[in-house]
């Protein structure tokens, strides 16, 4: 028997006569409560087979907990004119009976197995999905990018700007500084190691600039590139 065992659960037992006489049969079990079982006896045709349906009532199921539930078919070669059923086991001698014994099995479907008929079931809306949801994320990473592109031109263009101003105050820099050195030459008084320190500190304030400047645009310019 198959689980889950939430609904009545139905297994098939067919049963053949291979003799060249008709055949009685009745099907016994260890738990009649939990079990109906359609036919329960009757008669079998020679060369002929007949179908029993067994039915397991629900119940609270138990991987931990092994079956002890047993069937029984049991058969004896019909007389002729039967008229009760119920007269012929009476009556059949031990030597007479045949029986064959059945263990019941309980088995539960595998969570995989279930998965996969799922799946299997729903290839069409899985694809549908698929296709309609791809192009959105790509229209949706151009738009980032277009900002991302505009945002980075104008800040090369401040830069620029930065660089042309800071080029033109150190062109005048450059003039103030050599105006100083001539004036420190034409003053004799002066203290020479005086002038070479505010000549080397003027000289020194536009180019670290100019540096800075430098480093600023190429970084902004490579992450443009890249």
């Amino acid at each position: 028997f198959s689980g889950p065992f939430t609904d009545v659960v139905t297994t098939n037992l067919k049963l053949r006569n291979p003799s060249d006489r008709k055949v009685c049969f009745k099907v016994k079990t260890t738990a009649p409560r939990r079990y109906c079982v359609r036919p329960n006896s009757g008669i079998i045709d020679p060369g002929s087979s007949v179908t029993v349906s067994v039915m397991l009532q629900p119940f609270d199921y138990d991987p931990n907990e092994k079956s002890k539930h047993k069937f029984m078919v049991q058969t004896t070669y019909a007389p002729p004119n039967i008229s009760d059923m119920e007269a012929v086991w009476k009556e059949a001698k031990p030597d007479e009976l045949m029986d064959s014994k059945l263990r019941c099995v309980f088995e539960m479907p595998n969570e995989n197995d279930k998965l996969n008929d799922i799946d299997a079931s729903k290839p069409a809306p899985v694809l549908n999905t698929s296709k309609q949801d791809g192009p959105m994320p790509k229209a949706h990473s151009v738009s980032l990018n277009d900002t991302e592109t505009r945002k980075l031109v104008e800040e090369c263009k401040r830069l620029q700007a930065e660089i042309m101003k800071l080029t033109d105050e150190n062109r005048l820099l450059r003039d103030e500084g050599l105006r100083l050195r001539k004036v420190a030459h034409s003053d004799k008084s002066g203290s020479p190691t005086a002038l070479a320190l505010r000549d080397n500190g003027s000289n020194s304030l536009p180019s670290l600039l100019v540096v800075i400047a430098a480093i600023f645009i190429g970084f902004f310019l490579g992450k443009f590139i890249l």
